[in-house]
């Protein structure tokens, strides 16, 4: 610019800059989409996601699909296992593993060929544990038969669920944002890694062998021979050298060792199958004399529940002492008539049936949208009404079968996709290969294990527990509030650039993250307490409503944007952002024409 343009150039303002919260009307709001009732949310879901990908995702067979069969097989076939055993104390055996273990396989290989979302995996879960205990109890004090009460109560759970699917009741869930996906993932890992490394509500964790009055010791104690302290120190070996192995194997993916491409993606999608057999092989030919825990697993195929005679009503031998053997198993399907002349029971199951269908509606909602967040760029649709009605299905067949209930998993769920994902550098998921063969493959070796139940007992729960570690510990990095968490203990200078640490203050994206952990304790401290851990799931829908009236009058909306908002809606503020930036000499600068040209032009005229 020559010094005549400079000088015929005067800087005033002819406006202002637009401000952060000008940029983007409506920034942070959260709009609930358009109802779909009558059904047409159901048929909606089967042709999206059935109706239009079936094929495929029942034809991209490669060496992935059998290292993520293997690796979704091991993540779940010990909780399943782990749960049975406590569904068996809780009910008198009533439901114990190889209900468990029946309802998982099937359940699984069914969901795996018409479910809608088959990257979800259903499982066994805390609070729906917790639902069974109190239904227990409630039968117990009613003198009902539990399987009986159980059964209706599961009948009025499959109609619940088919009209809130039938009137597209789930929309509500897809009110929440990343803030309460995050709380909710964040508190199912710490779940999983409390349980495998060491968990001070209980007695499960890698660390508690170490203690003399561990459950596992207590079977020993007349042994001479046995330490608990070598058993204790060889079990915290395997434990975390299982976890850490697989890390191992798994940071070749991106390693400049071996020659070939082939072998570096062999190493990382097999990292745990490799794990878990050489700790096992490590623990059966170098330490065979150590005697570590192994999976509880049951010696026949056949219901739990042993009876004392024919009625079926008491359990041998704890009511029949004094008889040598078990006069009989359970049948496999339930007398729903058996109600102890008590013929109100159907009518009033209706009551506690509400209780369980908010829990499965909330376990399954919340995990189905913590996988759908659409930066996991699944390409083959949702459907939280249809499989809301198959998951109110498959728990009324559980319960005329005597069988658990099963809901979607979230960490499983969360491996699952991580495994079958290709990420960039920076671990943003760039693609998903959406099968559903991982899931069928798996759940039929969890069904076939139940005509191997001897080769699972040379499992060592310690390596099991590095595995349920390594998926706990995986998960964390791609929370967003774990990130945020670290925050608090790095030198601003140096903190990562993300969208929010490059336009927030500090100060601001810490109180956001004070305020989401003070959820996080609520919902943790309210699922840890065995008397009211049934509600856990209700404190996390509590999130929801907080987020839409409490989190605007603590944040201006373009800051819930970049710490809370989906990918499109931080790209739609960021390019309105960058494009302020990029004309801000408008809002400065104009040409005037100097004094004499002016004159000179008025003069003329």
């Amino acid at each position: 610019m020559s010094d005549d343009e400079t000088n015929n150039k005067k800087f005033k303002p002819l406006g202002r800059m637009p401000t952060n919260a000008e940029l983007v009307p409506g920034a942070g709001k959260v709009v609930m989409d358009a109802p779909q009732t009558w059904g047409r949310g159901i048929v909606g879901d089967i042709k999206r996601t059935i109706g239009s990908h079936w094929c495929q995702e029942m034809k991209n067979f490669n060496q992935k699909t059998v290292a993520v069969t293997l690796l979704v097989f091991i993540s779940v076939i010990a909780p399943t296992l782990t749960f049975g055993a406590v569904y068996g104390k809780v009910t008198k055996n009533k439901i114990g593993a190889i209900e468990t273990i029946i309802s998982t396989g099937w359940v699984g290989v069914v969901y795996s060929l018409i479910g809608g979302m088959p990257l979800c995996i259903m499982g066994s879960t805390g609070p729906v544990l917790a639902m069974s205990t109190s239904l227990y109890t409630m039968s117990q004090d009613m003198g009902v038969p539990y399987l009986t009460f159980n059964a209706w109560v599961s009948i009025w759970l499959c109609f619940y669920c088919f009209l809130a699917a039938f009137f597209d009741i789930t929309r509500y869930v897809r009110l929440a944002t990343r803030f309460t996906d995050e709380i909710f993932a964040l508190l199912i890992v710490s779940i999983f890694v409390m349980d495998a490394a060491w968990d001070p509500f209980s007695t499960v964790g890698i660390i508690h062998f170490l203690y003399p009055d561990h459950a596992s010791h207590e079977k020993h104690k007349d042994d001479p021979d046995y330490s608990y302290l070598t058993t204790g120190f060889l079990s915290v070996i395997l434990g975390f050298g299982t976890c850490a192995l697989i890390f191992f194997f798994r940071s070749f993916k991106t390693s400049s060792f071996f020659c070939h491409d082939s072998v570096r993606s062999s190493l990382h999608d097999f990292a745990v199958t490799l794990s878990v057999i050489f700790w096992t092989l490590i623990k059966e030919l170098v330490f065979p004399h150590v005697k570590t825990e192994t999976l509880s697993v049951p010696s026949t195929i056949e219901p739990t529940f042993k009876c004392c005679d024919e009625t079926c009503n008491t359990l041998f031998p704890d009511d029949c002492s004094s008889q040598t053997e078990a006069w009989g198993t359970r049948s496999w399907f339930v007398d729903l008539g058996n109600l102890d002349g008590k013929g109100w029971v159907p009518i009033m199951a209706a009551g506690p049936a509400v209780l369980g269908f908010m829990l499965c509606f909330l376990d399954n909602g919340i995990t189905w949208h913590l996988i759908n967040h659409k930066s996991h760029k699944i390409q083959h649709g949702e459907a939280y009404n249809y499989d809301l009605v198959l998951n109110g299905i498959f728990n009324m067949v559980n319960g005329m079968l005597g069988l658990p209930w099963l809901v979607a998993t979230t960490v499983p769920c969360i491996i699952h996709l991580s495994a079958l994902a290709e990420k960039d550098e920076r671990g943003h998921i760039v693609k998903v290969q959406e099968t559903r063969l991982t899931m069928l493959f798996s759940h039929l070796l969890v069904a076939l294990s139940v005509v191997a139940l001897d080769a699972l007992k040379l499992l060592p729960l310690p390596v099991l527990y590095g595995v349920f570690l390594f998926m706990g510990l995986s998960s964390l990095p791609n929370i967003q509030m774990w990130k945020r968490f670290l925050l608090f203990f790095q030198q601003p200078s140096k903190y990562p650039q993300t969208v929010y640490t490059q336009y927030m203050e500090k100060s601001r994206i810490h109180k956001y993250t004070i305020v989401q952990i003070c959820f996080f304790a609520g919902v943790f401290v309210v699922m840890n307490l065995k008397e009211i851990s049934i509600a856990f799931p209700f404190m996390t829908m509590l999130c929801i409503p907080a987020r839409l009236f409490l989190f605007p009058k603590l944040f201006e909306g373009w800051e819930l944007v970049v710490l809370d908002g989906d990918d499109e809606q931080i790209a739609e503020w960021t390019g309105a952002k960058e494009d302020s930036i990029r004309n801000s000499h408008k809002y400065l600068v104009v040409d005037v024409p100097s004094t004499e040209k002016a004159l000179e032009t008025s003069s003329t005229r």
